[in-house]
């Protein structure tokens, strides 16, 4: 196993913090028997080629060295290296759920990206080595946009290789497999008509784990296989209640503003809910309160006025990451037009507006992250529409101030 790692030119090759040299010890620790070994070096991997969210020239060249693991029964922690692949293929999921991976759109963006790629220089393995940076600077935006395009359609589609193997670890014996198998697979629709059976018989699996998340991929993937519409109609029926939620996300994904009135109200009643995230669930860091309000989004029109509802109250009981998909939504069902004008005053708002900077207003915690204070991707997020970013300024503005 992974006796070919040193014929890649991985000094050649960057990542986030210039020369790949050192990616070779780390796949191969990936693999040791030793917790703490192995935790360094998923710390490593997540922070060089999957570093933020961002993929490098590195992170393709990496991910069959990672398949070749994952294929190995003996590796430990095979549930951690699903994770890892899912994240290098798609980053990370909250900028694209409710929606499946776009990868015609990607393949569009990345047109023209590897002869931009080709252009740049070989890293020199010197600690400030900043060719690299100097080489993106000096490109036209849009050839930036292919470049970077081009490397994430790379990794995308190494992880792609390794479907038929995610879809074998269906069955695995480890249900933390199973369910980290069921999220791969999720995210490659091309791949769909040879995925879907092996997701519907996953969707009756005894972890509940295992069968929401089979389900909520179900969704993800278009499921058009003659058992799968029933594996969701009796899911969302039964008295399971993590497959309910991951069946009524599948079919609100499935059938939008014809979903079944059962499926829409179990949305409600999880969007609504005070779920803390559930551990084990891939889809949202296990936020399925979150899903299940970015879920309502797939309604349409007719159930607009009750998802909004819903939104706001569920608003004062979230806060930190949990907070961006709930008022990420409202947001939007306020806000369709997007930003208001500088100057825009409380009075001018339309009535959904007012009733949400109300609420938004009355709920200082929702601002905040447990001890950490203030949540700067929240507050951007709300200032994004030309809203006051704090509590205490869209207070100010509820009690008829304007707009920055």
């Amino acid at each position: 196993m992974l006796e070919r790692l040193d014929e890649v030119p991985w000094a050649e090759l960057t990542h986030a913090y210039g020369s790949a040299a050192d990616v070779p010890e780390q796949i191969r620790a990936l693999g040791s028997p030793d917790p703490a070994v192995r935790k360094q070096a998923y710390h490593d991997s997540y922070g060089n080629i999957f570093h933020q969210g961002t993929r490098y020239q590195a992170t393709a060249f990496a991910v069959p060295f990672l398949i070749e693991l994952l294929a190995d029964p003996s590796t430990p922690d095979r549930a951690g290296l699903l994770d890892l692949l899912a994240a290098l293929a798609v980053s990370y999921d909250e900028s694209l759920l409710p929606h499946p991976f776009p990868i015609a759109d990607l393949r569009r963006r990345a047109a023209g990206g590897e002869a931009v790629l080709a252009g740049k220089p070989l890293p020199t393995g010197e600690e400030d080595d900043s060719g690299d940076y100097e080489y993106q600077d000096s490109l036209e935006e849009d050839d930036q946009e292919r470049m970077y395009a081009y490397i994430d359609l790379c990794a995308y589609q190494a992880v792609q290789a390794g479907v038929p193997l995610y879809r074998q670890l269906l069955a695995d014996p480890d249900p933390a497999v199973r369910t980290a198998a069921a999220y791969a697979v999720a995210w490659f629709p091309e791949d769909a008509a040879g995925s879907i059976g092996p997701l519907t018989v996953a969707a009756t699996d005894p972890s509940d784990t295992v069968a929401a998340s089979a389900l909520v991929a179900l969704g993800l993937l278009g499921a058009a296989d003659a058992g799968s519409p029933a594996a969701l109609r009796a899911a969302v029926a039964g008295a399971r209640e993590l497959p309910r939620w991951g069946a009524a996300v599948a079919l609100a994904a499935l059938h939008g503003p014809d979903t079944e009135p059962a499926a829409v109200a179990e949305l409600h009643t999880w969007a609504a809910g005070d779920h803390r995230a559930r551990r084990g669930i891939p889809y949202l860091e296990g936020d399925l309160s979150g899903y299940a309000a970015l879920a309502l989004r797939q309604l349409g029109d007719a159930h607009a006025g009750t998802a909004f509802d819903t939104l706001l109250t569920r608003i004062p009981s979230v806060d930190g990451p949990a907070a961006m998909p709930v008022v990420k939504e409202a947001l939007r069902h306020a806000f369709p037009a997007g930003r208001v004008a500088a100057g825009t005053r409380f009075a001018d708002l339309t009535d959904r507006q007012q009733r949400l900077v109300r609420a938004l207003a009355a709920s200082p915690s929702t601002w905040q992250w447990g001890d950490f204070g203030s949540f700067g991707n929240f507050m951007g997020m709300v200032g994004g529409y030309g809203l006051p970013t704090t509590a205490e300024d869209m207070a100010a503005f509820a009690a008829g101030g304007r707009s920055s």
